[in-house]
């Protein structure tokens, strides 16, 4: 017959315990209605948070990957 798994002995990850999904719901009902109810003001700052999202990707989307086109060697090969 097969036993169920013994649980882990570790603890809950932080994003399934209740308090943070608590939180982050409430965070998502402050969001939506800060939008719905504020959406005419934010359509004039669209063109700067557009600009402003290219500086911020830059910092926050790593350096790492393939860069084979920083180790040329000078004479072209």
């Amino acid at each position: 017959m097969n036993s169920p798994e013994p649980k882990s002995q570790g603890h809950t990850p932080f994003w399934r315990r209740p308090l943070t999904l608590a939180w982050a719901t409430a965070a998502a009902i402050a969001v939506f209605y800060l939008l719905r109810e504020h959406w005419g003001h934010l359509l004039g700052w669209w063109p700067y948070l557009v600009l402003l999202l290219c500086p911020l990707m830059h910092l926050f989307h790593g350096h790492g990957g393939d860069h084979s086109h920083h180790g040329h060697k000078k004479d072209g090969t």
